[in-house]
């Protein structure tokens, strides 16, 4: 009887925390695709390798948008969405590297690279360069992007796929008893817990017996504000879930120059909040009863619109603390996608191996944390001079949209629905 595996993917397992690093935290190499603007000694490779990867970012961009409509189609309007899209591009584009035939063209048609728009080797050259990009400006930021494979003892994959995994995705590999379902759980949430700052634990549930591999792919990302919080001016404030449910929260306020954006015609109004480094959160706002309508008509053209039309001006901001969590389960939504193929017996997987192999879960776990810090938040004093007249206001009360872009290549890192800032 021919045996046939199973394997798991652990798509974005995704820690966030926009806070100040601590002394002495050392990220390792970082993969994704932030182009900084300090060089070092291998500019000509940055500048190679930003071409490259922007090859990456409109298909990438499309995905993200299709992901969030499945998503928000699939949950209430009071429940938080929160994913990096580019973490699962990233899993999908290293699974597609040992796919063939129509598994390996389902999912390229669903990332947006098919139709002969990209070849395989081009999608890995990208995200071999993305990562290097990544790996810049770790003084201000601190931002990794990885992979790893865990193997069953008795599994051994193609070498040619172990070496393309290792050599454009940086995927490292060990070796897990997946019949000893307890011990194999807790190597691979140790594995995770240790590469995102013990932000993401316990990911992983339980494992089949006759799981041959588990692909993972983590994001961290550790952000500082340019402007931080004054902690004193954080508040108690009422939160609007819907029209029936209010919460408290912790407002945060400050009083500054932003860059803003009133989309009158599409009922939101937008803000840019730098981060020290490439990095920024915009914050969509919608108009009051407007977000079904928002989330309807959203994309990436919409996001570069908005991002292209910011002006500067004096603005209230008052923002919510939060610290959410958003467990997935991608199944459904990537096999709406139309990636049917890798998840069934006609699945093609002959270039990781000989044994017939499935998908058998695809999972994300993203955690957000927003507060007040900056790395020099204690130290540091700002002086801004203010025009004589009334600042905008910006009251995050209801329910909004954030997006932590890459300034350089507009490329969009994580996107959510903050729809109640207190669900843990």
């Amino acid at each position: 009887m021919e045996m046939t595996g199973r394997f798991v993917i652990l798509a974005s397992l995704l820690a966030l925390a926009l806070a100040a690093p601590h002394d002495g935290d050392h990220m390792g190499h970082t993969p994704e695709h932030f182009h900084h603007m300090h060089h070092g000694p291998e500019e000509i490779h940055s500048h190679q390798g930003e071409d490259i990867c922007l090859k990456l970012s409109a298909p990438n961009a499309k995905f993200a948008f299709a992901l969030y409509k499945s998503m928000s189609a699939k949950l209430a309007a009071t429940k938080n969405i929160f994913y990096s899209p580019l973490g699962i591009s990233s899993a999908l584009s290293m699974l597609s590297v040992g796919a063939g035939g129509d598994t390996h063209s389902q999912l390229f048609a669903s990332l947006g690279y098919g139709a002969g728009k990209l070849t395989q080797m081009q999608v890995d050259q990208a995200y071999e360069h993305l990562i290097h990009m990544l790996s810049h400006d770790k003084e201000t930021q601190q931002l990794e992007l990885g992979n790893a494979m865990a193997l069953a003892s008795d599994f051994k994959p193609v070498d040619k796929f172990v070496s393309d995994i290792k050599h454009y995705y940086g995927g490292e590999s060990f070796n897990v008893d997946f019949t000893k379902s307890a011990e194999a759980v807790a190597t691979i949430n140790e594995f995770i817990a240790k590469k995102t700052m013990d932000k993401i634990k316990d990911q992983v549930k339980e494992l089949d017996a006759d799981t041959a591999m588990v692909l993972i792919n983590y994001v961290f990302f550790r952000g500082a504000w340019v402007d931080p919080f004054e902690t004193t001016r954080t508040d108690k404030s009422d939160f609007q879930v819907n029209e029936t449910t209010k919460v408290t929260v912790d407002m945060m306020k400050r009083t500054g120059r932003f860059d803003v954006y009133q989309d009158q015609d599409n009922h939101t109004l937008v803000i840019m909040l730098p981060y020290k480094g490439s990095t920024s959160m915009m914050i969509v706002l919608p108009d009051e009863g407007k977000m079904k309508e928002v989330e309807a008509y959203i994309s990436s053209d919409y996001i570069r619109h908005w991002h292209d039309s910011l002006f500067r001006s004096s603005v209230d901001l008052f923002l919510p603390k939060f610290n959410i969590s958003v467990e997935s389960s991608l199944d459904a939504i990537l096999k709406e996608m139309g990636i049917i193929n890798a998840f069934g017996d006609t699945a093609d997987f002959s270039g990781i191996s000989e044994t017939k192999l499935k998908v058998s879960k695809v999972s994300h776990k993203a955690v957000l944390s927003v507060d007040e810090k900056g790395t020099e938040a204690a130290a540091a004093t700002t002086i801004q001079i203010m025009p004589m007249s009334l600042p905008i206001t910006m009251e995050l009360n209801r329910p909004f949209l954030v997006f932590i872009v890459e300034n350089t290549t507009k490329s969009i890192l994580f996107m959510g629905r903050i729809s109640d800032p207190t669900a843990a």
